[in-house]
């Protein structure tokens, strides 16, 4: 896995980031468990935020993060557009395809899988809780997309 940004941030640049980084992605884990939405007026910042961190990181390929962006928001747009024409009720939205839009942002599309992974994983555990207690509801992936994003951001950073 690729640290983008590993020593190369100036600290001050750094502590802000991450304190940003944590308060918006717990306010749109809240947001989502709540209402199963996430908010454009979250989501989109953060991808403004990481593309201007890589761009001010001269160790980084701002294009990297560039295609990180697209890539992201393409892979689970085109999922969540793919499971309805399947299904016809939304599984996965736009919402979570511009927050995973916004990791690729921050992290690069190297560390795309690492995020994809580790949400997937805590998702699948919860949906499989749910099932054995015969839980009906439906399940928020934003959570489990920023607490990926959040440990992945971390990791990038020792």
């Amino acid at each position: 896995m690729i640290k983008p940004f590993t020593d190369s941030l100036p600290p001050g640049l750094f502590i802000a980031a991450t304190i940003v980084l944590f308060v918006m992605l717990l306010a749109i884990s809240l947001f989502d468990i709540k209402s199963l939405r996430i908010p454009d007026k979250l989501s989109l910042p953060l991808i403004g935020i990481g593309l201007a961190l890589a761009a001010v990181n001269p160790q980084t390929l701002t294009v990297d993060h560039i295609i990180g962006a697209t890539a992201g928001f393409a892979l689970f747009a085109g999922l969540g557009e793919t499971y309805f024409r399947l299904r016809g009720i939304d599984g996965l939205g736009l919402g979570d395809a511009k927050l995973f839009a916004a990791a690729g942002a921050w992290l690069g599309w190297q560390n795309l899988p690492m995020v994809l992974l580790l949400a997937t994983i805590g998702g699948l555990i919860q949906a499989l809780l749910m099932q054995q207690f015969r839980h009906q509801a439906h399940l928020a992936f934003g959570p489990w997309l920023a607490l990926a994003f959040w440990l992945v951001w971390l990791w990038t950073q020792v």
